[in-house]
């Protein structure tokens, strides 16, 4: 696993942010800052996890996104936020964690 970003909730709209539609979120570009800091707001109607829109979350780049998912109590399925890009968040702890296999192509 590699470090890839943190992911923070937030009510309030941050210069910069995109809206990912299919989602229903606005999420700022981690890489906009040399921390990975992911600024994320959610729409009302999001379904996702009270949990993933409360809490922060890091995130982790894998090189086999369902090997990694295997064990683990998956939160959110594997999903496509954008092209070449698969995440899935499972729970460690009691926190959210965001799993990501990209395709380098």
């Amino acid at each position: 696993m590699r470090y890839h970003h943190i992911g923070i909730p937030t009510s309030t709209p941050k210069p910069g942010e995109s809206h990912i539609p299919h989602l229903k979120i606005h999420a700022t570009d981690h890489e906009s800052n040399p921390f990975g800091i992911q600024w994320m707001r959610y729409d009302p109607d999001c379904g996702l996890p009270d949990l993933v829109k409360e809490l922060p979350h890091v995130a982790f780049e894998v090189d086999d996104l369902e090997a990694a998912i295997a064990d683990e109590t998956v939160i959110i399925e594997p999903n496509s936020p954008s092209p070449g890009v698969m995440v899935a968040f499972i729970l460690i702890d009691g926190a959210p964690v965001e799993l990501l296999q990209i395709d380098a192509s």
